[in-house]
């Protein structure tokens, strides 16, 4: 596998005895450091293919490959902090199970939650935290593998509209600093086409890879770049692949 992807599906057939069909199969390749959003209906397969993407789904037909040593971060749809520990417990958690000593995680875990602003907050209980603040922690707990690909199975779903635009910056800010590979699962064009480098859609009839659209644009995105043309019309492309994945193209 080329040294510049960082992890790849080929010919990734999953196959669920409650459907009726097989999902796939799912050509996708991620590169080193890209941010890539994936799109589709739901039942499309988006969450199968970031499972896929992760390893922790095996394929019936086909394969997933990565590049030697690739650490991988996963966030959930809900941030699954242990409600009895505070936020530097939550943190450490990942890198205590792998064996990392206590004091190392433990500081380690106080610069991830530093790196998603909540630095002057490491002894919070999840229930001191707002939505956003525990999806941080969420965050930083991904973050503190130190990975080189970040999934991110849509994490803000639940968020309102200011706290979910902050937490993309904040990605966008992580992934300045970091040079991480993402992929980003999620229902909103305008989220998916202002968060990603590349947008795949997928088919909502067999989860397959329909469309790879690459999005204008540098990234970090510039000051107003929400009212720019540029992106306005990607809005609308991504929307019109969207629709004729779902069969509802005019």
């Amino acid at each position: 596998m080329p040294s510049t992807v960082q992890v790849c599906l080929k010919g990734a057939v999953v196959r669920y005895p409650s459907l009726s069909h097989s999902l796939g199969p799912i050509d996708l390749s991620i590169a080193s450091g890209e941010i890539v959003a994936l799109v589709g209906a739901s039942g499309a397969g988006k969450s199968t293919a970031l499972r896929l993407l992760a390893g922790l789904e095996t394929p019936a037909a086909g394969r997933h490959e990565h590049a030697p040593g690739t650490r991988t971060g996963f966030v959930f749809q809900s941030p699954t902090l242990m409600p009895w520990a505070d936020a530097r417990a939550n943190v450490a958690l990942p890198l205590e199970l792998s064996g990392v000593p206590s004091a190392e995680a433990r500081r380690r875990a106080d610069m991830a939650l530093a790196a998603v602003g909540l630095g002057d907050r490491p002894e919070a209980r999840p229930r001191q935290l707002s939505g956003g603040m525990a999806m941080r922690v969420s965050l930083a707990r991904a973050l503190s593998v130190e990975p080189d690909l970040l999934l991110l199975d849509e994490p803000f779903a639940a968020l309102d509209s200011i706290t979910r635009r902050r937490l993309i910056e904040d990605l966008h800010r992580l992934w300045a600093a970091r040079a991480v590979a993402m992929v980003f699962v999620t229902h909103d064009v305008e989220e998916a086409a202002y968060l990603a480098g590349r947008v795949v859609v997928l088919s909502v009839a067999d989860g397959r890879v329909v469309d790879d659209i690459a999005m204008p644009g540098p990234l970090p995105r510039p000051a107003n770049w929400r009212r720019d043309p540029a992106f306005l019309e990607a809005v609308e492309t991504v929307a019109d692949a969207l629709a004729a994945s779902m069969g509802l193209a005019s």
